[in-house]
């Protein structure tokens, strides 16, 4: 794997000694850590239900079943409530939020082991089953 980002490392390093060269291999570094920032912080799927809490939060149950995943212990939070559930080495965080009487918001975050990264593909996936059992519930 090494060998494979060798030349690039060898590249910017050499870049950073040249005085010219300096601000493109520091803005070079910064756009890679921006991205890492924000697939962090985009990882997360939201969506908003002209729906009550209680109905949204049985279209999330049947989502997860439906997908195989065993939810977890749901836990009151300020303005609603929040789920949660592990699957394929993922932790998944799904908050609902009430907005209205007859509106919800929905957070999901599905994290991979340790926490450093987040799968945005999972997270999307169960908003879309959740969506579609709001809509035959």
């Amino acid at each position: 794997m090494f060998r494979k980002y060798a030349p690039a490392l060898l590249l910017i390093g050499i870049a950073t000694c040249l005085p010219a060269c300096a601000p493109v291999a520091i803005s070079a570094a910064g756009v890679g850590a921006s991205a890492l920032f924000t697939h962090h912080s985009n990882g997360q799927a939201s969506r908003t239900f002209t729906a009550t809490l209680p109905r949204v939060h049985v279209a999330v149950l049947a989502a997860l079943k439906k997908m195989s995943i065993k939810p977890g212990p749901t836990e009151k939070i300020e303005q609603g409530e929040r789920i949660t559930a592990k699957a394929g080495g993922r932790t998944i965080e799904i908050e609902l939020e009430v907005l209205t009487a007859n509106t919800t918001r929905m957070r999901t975050i599905a994290r991979n082991e340790g926490g450093l990264t987040l799968d945005s593909a999972t997270a999307t996936e169960i908003t879309n089953q959740t969506e579609a059992a709001v809509g035959r519930g």
